[in-house]
């Protein structure tokens, strides 16, 4: 076995690093290129499966009716000083946060038996 000099020895190992270089640049290669061939276009230039990219509605549009205000009618029990009494009330939710409030009718009880 002939011994090598130093210099021999570091063409050797240049020559390796070279080759394994060389390799993971044609490896790295082939991964981007192997997607670009499988992402393909149609004679269309669409994909088979695509997406429509714009939506087309005839008529009003639906988002209108949560910029509107919504009204609930409840009723309660009051009791003011010695009597007490049934108020129905409509509550008013506008779309900025603020709710209005107004007593519809107001009957008392405890009278008559209209408990």
């Amino acid at each position: 076995m002939p011994l090598l000099s130093e210099r021999q020895i570091f063409e050797q190992r240049e020559l390796i690093m070279k080759k394994l270089i060389l390799s993971a640049l044609i490896l790295g290669t082939s991964i981007v290129v192997v997607p670009s061939i499988e992402a393909k276009t149609t004679s269309t230039g669409l994909t088979a499966n695509a997406d429509p990219q714009i939506r087309v509605q005839i008529g009003r549009s639906n988002r209108r009716r949560y910029r509107r205000a919504r009204t609930v009618v409840r009723t309660r029990i009051t009791r003011v000083g010695a009597y007490r009494y049934r108020e129905t009330i409509r509550t008013t939710y506008f779309p900025n946060g603020m709710t209005r409030t107004v007593v519809i009718n107001r009957v008392r009880l405890n009278r008559w038996r209209n408990y």
